[in-house]
């Protein structure tokens, strides 16, 4: 007996303690860059984000959150992350057209109804295909907002009041529409757009309906078209040395916070607020919101069909099967409903 106690003594003074995982990892200190301003409902759900992953992380991953642009342009984010200028990036992938042309699908117009089925649908399917497109990253989360719509000095009912007509346009695929039905584009990230507006640099813009209070375009546009014409596709996006550097047990927790549940939670809130911005907007004095006839919309649809082939030849260029892609999408759509 006093030899078996003997022995189990010994052990312990030789054998370490075992510990969490965690409270072995080194701190990492991760930045977080947001383009839009506090006010915005993605700074505090990325807030809850980065907390959650420091709570799960025993403290070992800081987070901090920079909004408005601070780290760098909205145009830029893609590469802050890729660089390292940022940890973690708010990324529209639609600020740099022809670059990711997999992910410009979910840009098409006409393609979802709704936000929330809609995020759950797109970040099932890009997973699949940001590896390919977004390789020197790690991708996240994707996301797209509310469906957004056409605002303006002007009513525009079809596509060819579009002629002339010059237009800040919210992602590529938008800004390709409006070459196509003759306006003329004005370049100009979500900050810069009431500006543009004001000056007459601009005379519509496409932009999600809460959003349009949050940047203050309510104060120089009238007319609202009332149909989901659009989303833009997001995207938050890692630095993969930062990744890479980090402990199993670390790389782990970020993986827990890049879920479908945690790209709702993050996002959901904004969606919440746009589609509130749109109810907002109809019970506000002075501003017309209108809806197309059926014909004038089987009008739009029929007349946005190049900008279909246009996507599906860039993905052939960029070595893709838009056949597959497309047929992969539609059916992840339905899964969810979240088509149009």
């Amino acid at each position: 007996m006093k030899k078996a106690l003997l022995a189990l003594l010994v052990t312990a003074c030789v054998t370490p303690a075992v510990v969490p995982a965690q409270a072995q990892d080194k701190t990492v200190n991760l930045k977080v860059s947001l383009w839009v301003p506090p006010a915005h409902p993605l700074v505090p759900a990325t807030q809850a984000w980065a907390a959650d992953i420091e709570k799960a992380s025993g403290g070992t991953i800081k987070v901090t959150v920079f909004p408005s642009e601070q780290l760098g342009k909205a145009f830029d984010h893609y590469d802050m992350a890729r660089d390292g200028i940022a940890d973690v990036t708010y990324v529209n992938p639609g600020y740099q057209p022809g670059r990711f042309p997999i992910a410009a699908a979910g840009q098409l117009p006409f393609e979802f109804s709704d936000g929330k089925k809609g995020t759950l649908a797109l970040n099932e399917w890009y997973h699949k295909y940001a590896p390919t497109e977004m390789k020197d990253t790690k991708l996240c989360f994707a996301f797209i907002h509310d469906p957004g719509a056409l605002h303006g000095k002007k009513k525009i009912l079809l596509p060819s009041d579009l002629n002339g007509v010059k237009v800040r346009p919210a992602q590529s695929t938008i800004g390709e529409m409006v070459k196509m039905f003759g306006g003329t584009n004005v370049q100009a990230s979500a900050p810069e757009s009431r500006d543009a507006i004001e000056r007459g640099v601009a005379d519509e813009i496409t932009f999600p309906w809460g959003s349009i209070f949050l940047f203050g375009i309510d104060k120089v546009v009238k007319y609202h078209m009332d149909v989901p014409l659009y989303t833009t596709v997001f995207t938050y996006n890692m630095n993969l040395a930062k990744y890479n550097s980090m402990s199993d047990a670390q790389k782990k927790v970020i993986d827990d916070h890049c879920t479908p549940e945690w790209a709702s939670k993050v996002t959901d809130p904004w969606t919440e607020f746009e589609a509130n911005g749109r109810t907002k907007m109809k019970a506000l004095p002075g501003h017309e919101v209108y809806q197309l006839t059926p014909d004038q919309l089987g009008e739009w649809k029929k007349a946005v069909k190049p900008l279909h082939d246009s996507w599906a030849e860039a993905v052939k260029k960029a070595g893709g099967d838009p056949e597959k892609i497309a047929a992969d999408l539609q059916a992840t759509l339905k899964k969810y409903d979240a088509g149009f």
